[in-house]
């Protein structure tokens, strides 16, 4: 009588249990479906490149003309090019370059006596505004001469390069270019420095003289 008497009621839980189970398996969404088993090495396979795949730009094309890009990078640049200025530190050895590079880059135009008297002026005036020894010999270019001025450069490290005197813009007028070296008071040398000076041309009894123009 017992056994009998359980059996509708397992029969009943059973099918309860299996009707629940269903319905929650049908509620599911179809992205959320269990996935069926595989390796787990599939999970995480590379994906395969497409082969409709662009070619880079820099290949080269098919008929073994390299591209603008290929051959440019043969091509030697202008940072590459040796400079003809010797570097900076060189020394008085290069000294001479420097001197052939001005020489080439503005030629002589001035008679050579002309061009010794401005060279010389040119040289005593850039040591006397660098290092303030001989300003005296020139008052209307350095009028506060006679006043304690501390120089700007010390004497012990200053170099004149090289220098030319060339013909300025206009015909009684002349120009000295000067490259230098000096040793700032703060310490600091620098070679390869530019200076100009100007000079006008007056005649004095049919005698030709060079008189250097304030700094400005």
């Amino acid at each position: 009588m017992t056994a009998t008497a359980r059996s509708p009621r397992l029969l009943m839980l059973s099918t309860l249990v299996l009707a629940v189970a269903g319905i929650a398996l049908l509620g599911l969404p179809p992205g959320q479906q269990p996935p069926a088993p595989g390796p787990a090495t599939r999970l995480h396979a590379p994906a395969e490149p497409s082969s409709a795949e662009p070619p880079s730009a820099a290949a080269v094309p098919s008929s073994g003309t390299p591209t603008a890009s290929a051959t440019a990078s043969t091509t030697p640049t202008s940072s590459a090019v040796e400079s003809a200025l010797p570097p900076h530190g060189e020394g008085a050895a290069g000294d001479r370059a420097v001197q052939h590079n001005l020489e080439a880059a503005w030629p002589a135009d001035l008679p050579a006596a002309e061009e010794r008297e401005l060279l010389a002026a040119g040289r005593a005036l850039l040591r006397a505004d660098a290092t303030g020894v001989g300003r005296a010999q020139w008052p209307t270019v350095f009028p506060a001469s006679g006043q304690a001025v501390a120089p700007a450069f010390a004497t012990a490290g200053f170099r004149i390069q090289a220098a030319i005197a060339r013909r300025d813009s206009r015909p009684d007028e002349a120009v000295v270019h000067l490259v230098w070296a000096g040793q700032d008071r703060g310490g600091t040398f620098t070679d390869l420095r530019i200076a100009d000076w100007h000079f006008t041309r007056t005649l004095t009894k049919g005698t030709a003289t060079w008189t250097p123009q304030p700094r400005t």
